[in-house]
């Protein structure tokens, strides 16, 4: 049920695209008990006068290759799921594309599970 996006500096190659894509599924799959096919992704490309970061916010030395994920998910997970669902998104962003920990940027929101409609008008979980 995560709707997540994904932002980065443009030019990068559909392949780095796509392992971001599997490396957050996996990691979602690992730690957040995601279910199989629960795919829902979109990844947003700016130029560099529409991408703008803290460089050194909270000591942390990011650069270019900053990215921004945003993930929406139902408010059923405990602080020890989220702890471990960042954990595994830097370990494996890390392996694959290649992703430095540093610039890897996770925001979590948490919505009521009747907040959602996966098809037909329906609230499937309400």
């Amino acid at each position: 049920m995560p709707l997540t996006h994904v932002s980065l500096r443009a030019g990068k190659p559909a392949a780095y695209k796509q392992a971001i894509f599997d490396s957050l599924y996996r990691a979602m799959r690992e730690t957040f008990n995601v279910p199989e096919n629960d795919q829902f992704m979109t990844i947003t490309e700016h130029d560099a006068a529409g991408f703008r970061y803290g460089a050194s916010y909270l000591g942390i030395a990011r650069s270019d290759d900053l990215v921004l994920i945003q993930i929406t998910a139902s408010n059923t997970r405990s602080v020890e799921q989220k702890k471990a669902l960042f954990q595994r998104i830097a370990q494996l962003l890390g392996e694959s594309p290649g992703i430095r920990p540093e610039d890897i940027f996770v925001n979590l929101l948490e919505v009521e599970k009747e907040n959602w409609s996966f098809g037909h008008g329906l609230a499937q979980y309400a």
